[in-house]
């Protein structure tokens, strides 16, 4: 084994590197440069002696190490991060000990936050903001399904490549809802107050996967407005603001915001976790049925970017290919650079092109059939085609949902507001028939009380004149007999 306090390979330490007689070496890592430092120790940019591949490991600090509690939330930190297994989740290659140090070695990300990425471009775009957001969103139901929630969910824990594919970071956090949890104490609000979900704040012990769908609400807020919506002095007023749920909805801010992905905004960070969207298999159905994401990102300058869409998986865009074999082999959305996809989306459509509409009947029934932009539009207005039905205009291109073209886009949002309304409607007619109900009882409520009522003071009356007129016969008919009474008292004195 190297001595662990020379560099491999080199009489001279590399630049950014610990210096000489300091540690150089972890195990088969050969430490390059100091990345960065975080609550519970430093990130180091490291080589991997044995397989030449480069990695990030995270060093547990001396003063935490002594600490047997820190010691096992790094190490469940470490085995949670291990069990993931998605190509949007930074991945976990080794947990281990050398010369007293705690370490995990994970993936190398070649890129920078999207906390970098806001501080330079301001907000993004609506089709930016979706892509990154659906793919956080499928790594962490990934993630959920393994039991685990991530729990500190904000731009500086999502990495973007150099290539632009996005990357979740730090499951630091995370916890195994199947393990002992003793290590989380209540009212521990671990995570980060802007973007931390009320429950959490109150108990981070009982949390689950609708805490990290309120964070992800909260960064997809960020995103598309450049604001946060719940801010404060201090910690507790934030979260104090955040208990009241009052915020400038999102659409206000930015008008290229369509009024549905500005509702489901509403539902990702409602205060009510019965309100909120259960899981990010949720999610994911909603942003999708928007219409809006976009296959790449507009900001990254790279000619092999990754193109990846929520029904497909991730691909390089070759600058270099011929695009119409590109389109063969990946699809049209999916081959297609941001800028192909952009002008492809917008392309004027004559009312009698054909389009290849893969829908629902209104009996239940999953079929592909072939319509005129107008049978089209007349579909979405009778509600024989619904708004989650996917659309392509020929074979060759990949199925995208059917809102996300310009042609159907404005039917398709109105028929979605239409059909919230329609759903607020129904719930009224519902409460104003259990407040009729509430009405009819307490009228038969009220009749009943009104006749025990009537029947106690007429039984009380014919009681009082059976008393009254009861006496009077007595006198009458007694008469003789009291006045003889009265006589004999009166004579005896």
């Amino acid at each position: 084994m190297a001595n662990p306090t020379e560099p491999s390979g080199s009489s001279t330490p590399t630049e950014g590197a610990p210096k000489p007689g300091k540690l150089t070496h972890l195990g088969k890592y050969r430490l390059i440069k100091k990345l960065g430092q975080g609550g519970m120790g430093e990130v180091y940019l490291a080589e991997d002696t044995k397989l030449g591949r480069n990695a990030a490991v995270k060093v547990l600090s001396k003063q935490l190490a002594g600490k047997s509690d820190f010691v096992q939330r790094f190490n469940r930190e470490a085995r949670a991060m291990a069990k993931m297994n998605h190509e949007n989740a930074v991945s976990v290659y080794d947990v281990d000990e050398a010369h007293g140090f705690h370490f995990v070695a994970m993936e190398f990300v070649d890129g920078k936050s999207m906390q970098k990425w806001m501080d330079e471009l301001g907000k993004l775009s609506v089709g930016d903001a979706l892509h990154v957001i659906l793919r956080c969103a499928e790594a962490l139901q990934v993630a959920h399904n393994q039991n685990m929630i991530h729990r500190d969910i904000k731009p500086d824990n999502v990495m973007l490549t150099s290539k632009g594919k996005v990357k979740v970071a730090d499951f630091g956090l995370a916890k195994a809802t199947d393990e002992d949890m003793s290590m989380t104490q209540s009212g521990t609000g671990l995570g980060t107050p802007y973007y931390m979900a009320p429950e959490q704040a109150r108990n981070a012990k009982h949390v689950d996967a609708r805490t990290d769908v309120y964070a992800l609400g909260i960064t997809l807020y960020y995103f598309i407005t450049g604001k946060l919506p719940f801010e404060g002095g201090s910690v507790l007023e934030i979260i104090t603001n955040k208990e009241k749920g009052l915020f400038t909805p999102a659409r206000r801010l930015n008008k290229e915001i369509p009024e549905r992905l500005d509702l489901i905004i509403d539902q990702m960070i409602a205060k009510d976790l019965n309100v909120r969207c259960k899981d990010c298999s949720e999610v994911i159905k909603l942003l999708t049925s928007v219409g809006m994401e976009n296959p790449s990102l507009s900001f990254i300058d790279a000619p092999d970017k990754v193109v990846q869409t929520a029904s497909a998986p991730a691909s390089r865009a070759n600058a270099t290919q011929v695009p119409a074999a590109r389109t063969m082999a990946t699809g049209s959305a999916a081959g297609r650079t941001s800028a192909e996809d952009a002008a492809a989306r917008t392309k004027p459509v004559a009312n009698n092109e054909a389009w290849i509409v893969q829908y629902r009947t209104p009996q239940g029934k999953d079929t592909i059939g072939k319509f005129t932009t107008q049978q089209v539009l007349l579909g979405l207005k009778n509600g024989t085609i619904d708004t989650k039905s996917r659309a392509k205009r020929t074979a060759a291109d990949q199925f995208m949902p059917i809102g996300y073209f310009p042609d159907f886009e404005k039917y398709v949002e109105s028929r979605n507001v239409k059909e919230i309304a329609d759903k607020k409607a129904g719930d009224m007619k519902s409460i104003y028939k259990d407040i009729e109900r509430q009405y009819e009882w307490r009228g038969w409520n009220r009749w009943f009380r009104n006749l025990i009522s009537g029947t106690t003071g007429l039984i009380s009356l014919v009681v009082w004149l059976v008393f009254v007129f009861g006496g009077l016969f007595a006198v009458i008919y007694y008469r003789a007999q009291i006045w003889d009474s009265i006589a004999g008292f009166l004579n005896s004195r």
